[in-house]
């Protein structure tokens, strides 16, 4: 039986697929065909899996070409930045467009400049003849990648399909024959963050929604897409006793007996003056809420800035902020199952939240912003936010006072918006029913045999 590499290209997707149980059951169903191919520096990932063969992605496609390949590697990078895979998925966004309202040149999110739309003017006729080179024969495949290809012709896995850093498995997958299985990272990948590779045996995504975006704007068979519900549900699922809740929240320094606001971070680039909406919230808290109820404050996993942006929490009684981690899902579930209320500029923790029955307010403006800045609307502006934003599963914030109100709202009548949280989470993530990381190992163990 050949090998089978699953590439795991980003700390999310290590999340993702280590906290819900899919690497341990791959390993399960596969055995020693199963091999990682890691991020560099995943080596405390690595530890989780010590009976799995590990490989650094690094070691594969970073080493320098020999000498007579150079020109070739050189050539690749000077068109894949014209015609490659940035430039393509700005065409394929700003053809439909996806993110439109928060797309300006230089910013620091790559799939939001669209200056990396490259030189080329933007005729439809276009796409394809930059799409089969981007995927073609001509391609510059490293190396080292190469010779383990040609010599083990192992079934290849993509945890994130939709990144730059794995195109070289992508386009050598295609040239050596390969099969290649493709997961689908995220509900809003779909439309707006990055092509999709056509040439995939499978795709694997959460739900119906995400199957229509695959056929209606990337032309993917229907047929080759298998829907299997979230797998962070499954964390989310099995019920936490209120004792690990308490414990959580010891370890924090919060009292577990007093009912809890979380306030959920988002990122630097997404919500560059969050400081202020959070220095704002703690100074109201400590002169009308701090007697009513404790804040725990949850950074973004990629906020660097989070000691300077969340200062106003640190030292405050009754108010912690937790470290930002890639490797705490089960404290983010055990939380989730027992806060009195989330407050968040939307975002996938804003579905966590609904996700567990939780009480949520989502911000939609900027504190202390100049005029003219929106950054907080436009993050809930794409199109995969429709189905969420037409609901009524959430209290919606357009100044403090409403963020105020949201809470009390929240903290008095939980179950007013229930009904509603319900359907919509079933609507956006698909079935939830403590198996999706189950039906994801399926279709990856059945899409390489």
């Amino acid at each position: 039986m050949s090998p089978v590499w699953l590439v795991l290209p980003d700390p999310f997707s290590s999340r993702l697929f280590f906290d819900t149980g899919i690497v341990e059951q791959l390993r399960t169903r596969l055995g020693d065909r199963l091999e990682l191919i890691l991020e560099d520096g995943g080596a405390a990932w690595a530890e989780r899996a010590p009976e799995v063969r590990v490989t650094e992605r690094s070691a594969l496609v970073s080493a320098p070409p020999p000498l007579h390949e150079r020109a070739w590697r050189r050539a690749d990078i000077w068109l894949d930045r014209r015609i490659g895979f940035y430039p393509l998925s700005l065409r394929h966004s700003l053809r439909h467009g996806f993110h439109r309202q928060r797309m300006r040149p230089g910013h620091s999110n790559w799939f939001l400049d669209p200056t990396l739309s490259g030189p080329l003017p933007r005729w439809v006729r276009l796409d394809p003849l930059m799409t089969r080179w981007h995927y073609g024969r001509l391609r510059y495949v490293p190396r080292a990648l190469r010779e383990r290809l040609r010599r083990e012709r192992p079934a290849i896995v993509l945890a994130n399909l939709q990144m730059h850093s794995v195109v070289p498995f992508v386009v050598a997958a295609r040239r050596y024959g390969l099969p290649l299985i493709g997961h689908i990272a995220s509900w809003d990948h779909t439309v707006g963050k990055g092509i999709v590779a056509p040439s995939a045996r499978r795709y694997i995504v959460q739900n119906e929604l995400m199957r229509s975006d695959l056929v209606r704007y990337h032309g993917i068979d229907a047929e080759r897409v298998v829907v299997t519900g979230w797998p962070q549900t499954d964390v989310f699922h099995r019920a936490r006793p209120r004792s690990e809740y308490a414990e959580v929240l010891r370890r924090l320094e919060l009292d577990p007996t007093r009912p809890l606001v979380m306030v959920m971070g988002n990122t630097t680039t997404n919500a560059p003056y969050e400081a202020n909406f959070v220095d704002r919230l703690v100074g109201w808290w400590k002169e009308s809420g701090r007697q009513r109820f404790s804040l725990l404050f949850r950074p973004h996993p990629r906020d660097g800035d989070w000691r300077e942006r969340f200062a106003a929490a640190l030292s405050e009684p009754n108010a912690a902020v937790q470290e930002p981690s890639f490797a705490d899902l089960a404290t983010l579930a055990v939380l989730l199952q027992h806060t009195d209320a989330v407050v968040t500029n939307a975002g996938t923790i804003l579905l966590d939240a609904l996700a567990n029955d939780r009480p949520a307010v989502c911000t939609l403006w900027d504190e202390g912003a100049p005029p003219g800045e929106s950054w907080a609307v436009k993050n809930v502006s794409g199109e995969h936010y429709r189905p969420l934003f037409d609901s009524n599963a959430f209290y919606r914030a357009t100044c403090f006072e409403e963020v105020v109100a949201g809470i009390e709202r929240a903290l008095d009548r939980p179950d007013e918006l229930a009904s509603e949280r319900g359907r919509v989470v079933r609507l956006v993530l698909g079935e939830i029913d403590g198996r999706a990381a189950e039906r994801v190992s399926e279709a990856i163990a059945t899409g390489v045999a």
